[in-house]
Parts: C-alpha cells; structure tokens; sequence
C-alpha cells in the first residue's frame, strides 16, 4: 500500500474529511496520511481507540512516535494525557490501549536503527528553545540530535513565520489555524514539505500551535529499506 509516497512533493491532509478505516484491532480505527508497506508499514496516521480497545503486546522494530491528541492512550508503562508527546525507540515493547478512549497522531518506522532514547512530555511545559522579541513566536523543544528536530510552535494571532530547515518540514496543527501557500490548515490538518522547498506559515486572528519536524525526510529511502528487510 502507498498513500503520499512520493517524499519529493508536497502532501497535505484535511484529516476531518477522511473517513474512520477499521484496523485489524476491534475497536481501533486510522486515518493514513502517509504509508509505505501494508500493515508492517512506514505510516504516518491518526488513529482513533474506543473505550476499552487495546492492540496485541508488539515491540517497534522501526521506532514510534506518538502525539496524544484527546482523551488519555495507556500502557504498562502507565497513562499519556492528551498533550503528551513520546517517543518509543527500536526494539521496545508495549501494549497500548484506552480505556475511556483516546485519539494519537502515530509515525512508525521513522527511527534511526541505533537510537534508544525513550521520551516522554508534556508539549506545553516542554524546554523553551526560542521566544523573538515581539513575543509573538514561541518555540519548545521536544526531541533533537544529529538527524532531526522536534518542536511545538506557539504563533500569535496575524503572525508569520519561517522554518529555517531545508531538510524537508512536516507539520500538524495543534490548536487554531494556519495558512500555507493560500491553503488554511485547522486543528489537526497535516502538512509536509519536502527537502529544498520553503516552508512559510502565517495566522489570522486565531492563532495557533503547531507540532513541527524536520531532518528525519532525508532518510526515507534507508527508512523502507530497513522495513522490507525486516
């Protein structure tokens, strides 16, 4: 299955227009925004767990990572509130479910194969990496080494603003709206830019949050050549 394979153009996913696609999981359902592979996949998704819904115990051969997006997804390891932004390296292993039903915003297979660093945050008490003077952008930081960056982006109402990345951006919306390149993007919309193209971004009067990534699309190939060998 491939669903916006093509890492060298623009994607862009108005998630409340997709419909709910069941997952081999009763109770579990997914909206695909990104997808190599079929069920052992390099997949960008959104997906929904109805009260007391659970996959199979599963270790991450190719890494998750994961945004909880409403309600509160568990595990053994204990509970992740909407707002929580983790990040489950290669090799480990969980069983995740909800009991009162949860909605996450999940990247499998995305992982460099030697990285081990387990986190776990809350996006909006996260470390503040960058504040301009007009306080009108606010980054945190959550996630960065050699390979990519991850960070939630607090713009102000009628603000611009410009990734310094050239290694390909991708982008979810937190809270509120943002324009780009003429289309607006609301809560949960998906955006991904590919390496060596312009990311610029402007809000109205709303504002908004948003969660950014960079670096990690210069290694897509070596991303699915991991996958298929598994």
């Amino acid at each position: 299955m491939k669903i916006n394979a093509n890492f060298q153009e623009v994607a862009l996913v108005h998630t409340s227009k997709e419909e709910w696609i069941p997952s081999p999981m009763a109770g579990v359902h997914r909206k695909p925004l990104d997808r190599v592979g079929d069920e052992l996949a390099r997949a960008t998704s959104i997906v929904k767990y109805a009260p007391n819904s659970h996959f199979s115990p599963h270790t991450h051969g190719g890494g998750e990572e994961f945004i909880v997006l409403e309600g509160v997804f568990q595990d053994e390891n204990g509970d992740y509130p909407a707002g929580s932004y983790v990040r489950n390296p290669p090799q480990s292993k969980h069983q995740p479910g909800s009991k009162e039903g949860c909605v996450i915003f999940v990247k499998l297979w995305q992982f460099q194969p030697e990285d081990r660093q387990h986190v776990n945050v809350i996006m909006d008490e996260a470390e503040i990496a960058f504040k301009n003077k007009e306080n009108t952008v606010l980054e945190r930081l959550l996630f960065s080494d050699q390979y990519e960056q991850v960070k939630l982006v607090d713009l102000q109402p009628n603000t611009q603003w410009s990734s310094e990345a050239s290694d390909g951006n991708e982008v979810l919306v937190m809270e509120g709206t943002v324009e780009h390149d003429k289309v607006k993007l609301k809560q949960f919309d998906w955006l991904r830019v590919p390496a060596g193209e312009f990311l610029k971004l402007s809000t109205s009067g709303l504002g908004a949050k948003i969660w950014v990534k960079t670096g990690n699309l210069l290694n897509v190939a070596q991303q699915i050549e991991r996958l298929q060998e598994a």
